[in-house]
């Protein structure tokens, strides 16, 4: 496969996975962006600058996450990587349950279909798969890639994932937290084993929330009840455990952000009065205090999107 471009600008969206009872399956692309610039160079050398989240903690070179995904993407489709530079502006917060680990490899794999001459050679289904090998399971990856609220699963196929109908009228808020979590501790203290009637009742819970999502906001606080893995985590994040009980007690559907800590608010517009009270009561400001930070990002539609740029 020939390459087709030397320098691409790539943007891809923070996602927030489970979004309650939808543990490891659906997800939503939210209007928080990282871009990625990418350049290849005649050279054999690897750089990589980074600004923002991150910078001076993520490493520098070959290693790091974006180069990865880029090298084997490009690999994968007959086009080995030589040199290349690598810029990127991350604002996705890290370790903090927004994504940033798969928009990370996702833009890497949407900026190598981006150089090559024949894009279409990497296809939606082979782009989630490449994802997938990377982060283990697709929930946030499909977002990332195909924006909206996705429901994504694996099966003798490899991963799949389909678009879920979101209402206009559902807005979104995170309250991130100054602490971060990684994913592993996360994924650490879920049992083995939940009882029949907890699945039952998540199973249920997560029918619901296509409804919800699509054309019954009313119901997003019992669409969004889990008992699959949010309170076993509860240790981890006593924190955002405690936030998101006493959210869903004052009538708003406020779930754990993928693996925490951050906090996924789903409401209506009109609901606006409702939520602010919420914060001002239990932070002290609307805006955010008590370690927490209150953003009100968009749903992303877009996914991720990639433009080639001239050669500098």
């Amino acid at each position: 496969m020939r390459l087709g471009a030397d320098h691409v600008l790539v943007r891809v969206p923070a996602t927030s996975a489970n979004l309650g009872p939808g543990f490891d399956a659906m997800g939503l692309a939210l209007g928080l962006y990282d871009e990625i610039e990418v350049q290849l160079v005649a050279s054999d050398e690897v750089r990589v600058d980074v600004a923002g989240e991150g910078a001076g903690e993520v490493p520098g070179g070959a290693d790091h996450l974006v180069v990865r995904a880029l090298q084997h993407t490009l690999e994968l489709a007959g086009a080995p990587l030589t040199g290349v530079h690598l810029r990127c502006t991350n604002r996705i917060p890290h370790g903090r349950g927004l994504g940033s680990s798969a928009a990370a490899v996702v833009s890497g794999i949407v900026a190598a279909r981006g150089l090559l001459a024949d894009p279409q050679a990497l296809d939606a289904r082979t782009m989630l798969g490449v994802a997938t090998e990377f982060e283990g399971h697709p929930d946030n990856a499909a977002p990332a890639l195909r924006g909206g609220a996705t429901l994504a699963w694996s099966g003798a196929d490899g991963p799949r994932a389909v678009d879920l109908e979101v209402d206009p009228r559902i807005r979104a808020t995170v309250l991130v937290p100054d602490v971060r979590l990684a994913t592993s501790r996360a994924r650490g203290v879920l049992p083995g084993h939940v009882p029949h009637a907890d699945a039952a009742f998540t199973a249920g819970r997560a029918a619901l929330l296509v409804e919800a999502l699509a054309r019954r906001p009313e119901l997003l606080l019992d669409a969004t009840e889990d008992r699959l893995h949010q309170e076993y985590r509860a240790g981890v994040m006593a924190g955002t455990a405690e936030l998101v009980r006493s959210l869903r007690a004052a009538g708003l559907a406020a779930t754990v952000s993928g693996a925490g800590p951050t906090v996924l608010v789903l409401t209506t517009a009109d609901a606006g009065p409702e939520l602010e009270s919420a914060l001002r009561d239990l932070l002290g400001d609307p805006r955010g205090g008590a370690g927490w930070h209150v953003g009100h990002p968009a749903i992303d539609t877009s996914g991720t999107t990639c433009r080639s740029l001239p050669h500098e």
